[in-house]
């Protein structure tokens, strides 16, 4: 073939129908834009989320932190003030026994009437820490309990029966149900032996 054979072949002829544009491409783009919009409005939102979430998250830690702190400054002061109400129904109980005292000194003192206010201070005493929950466990004649009493010893009594707490050496007490000291006590073994 001579060289204007090959020109004139490798020219389109007239009749022949032109490649049709891409219409791929330009029917991807405008989709293409879309998503990029979406996924630029999904990440803009995530990250506006995450900086929320972060900053709830530092708030809540800074509540935990004040939380604490005010916790522990509450503690610290129920611990230093927890026996003044204690103390304050004591006073009055002080103040009675040191009257107590004064009348003993005197010279004209009388013994029976000593005894009476001694003995006004000890109910006193008992009401005021009674009001705070203190309770005297004094078995006598009642049934042993080993988580409230400690036997000292056991001896035989006609009176009492056997295994009945017979006396009481050291009164035990309890406050709101917790056991503070056990009574000390001396258990009947029954009747003596002959």
């Amino acid at each position: 073939m001579s060289e204007t054979d090959q020109a004139t072949s490798s020219q389109p002829s007239p009749d022949a129908v032109p490649p049709a544009p891409a219409a791929t491409s330009s029917a991807a783009e405008p989709k293409a834009t879309e998503a990029a919009a979406d996924l630029t409005a999904q990440l803009a939102s995530a990250k506006k989320e995450a900086a929320d979430n972060y900053d709830r998250y530092l708030r809540l830690a800074a509540d935990m932190e004040n939380l604490r702190r005010r916790t522990v400054r509450e503690k610290d002061e129920l611990r230093q003030y927890a026996a003044g109400r204690v103390l304050e129904d004591l006073l009055p109980v002080l103040d009675t026994f040191n009257l107590g005292l004064a009348a003993a000194k005197a010279p004209n003192a009388d013994l029976k009437s000593l005894v009476g206010g001694i003995s006004m201070v000890q109910d006193q005493l008992r009401s005021a820490l009674s009001n705070h929950g203190l309770k005297e466990i004094n078995p006598v004649g009642s049934d042993f309990d080993p988580n409230l009493h400690e036997s000292l010893s056991v001896q035989p009594s006609a009176d009492v029966p056997e295994g009945k707490v017979a006396q009481v050496i050291r009164v035990g007490y309890s406050l709101n149900g917790r056991l503070l000291r056990p009574a000390s006590v001396v258990l009947s073994g029954g009747p003596a032996a002959v």
